[in-house]
């Protein structure tokens, strides 16, 4: 099993999670957090004064699945979040030694 992690921006959950669901793929968290990468954030003008916004908003979402969907899901990720532009986003894969689904007890895959 591998968990996948991607930081996107925003306004491309909706998109994703479609993308995910027509893929097959089902059960996600999704967490709004905040970061920079290279773009490093930007400036903007409030009431006359000029500030620094280095924290940008982003979404994280967290997956876990079976090793033969994750190319599968990876894809469906990067297809549906990509605009061309800075700040898109990352798509982390970590291996996962096991699972439990608290309501059951199953264990492995199952629990996924």
């Amino acid at each position: 099993m591998k968990k996948i992690e991607a930081v996107i921006k925003p306004f491309k959950l909706d998109e994703v999670k479609e993308a995910l669901h027509e893929a097959g793929l089902q059960g996600l968290t999704v967490t709004e957090v905040k970061g920079f990468g290279h773009q490093k954030g930007h400036t903007e003008l409030y009431r006359g004064a000029e500030y620094v916004v280095d924290l940008l908003p982003k979404v994280k979402i967290e997956l876990v699945t079976d090793d033969n969907l994750v190319d599968r899901a990876v894809e469906a990720i990067r297809d549906a979040a990509h605009t061309g532009r800075i700040g898109d986003g990352k798509i982390f894969i970590v291996p996962v030694d096991d699972a439990l689904r608290i309501r059951t007890g199953e264990r492995g895959p199952d629990a996924v």
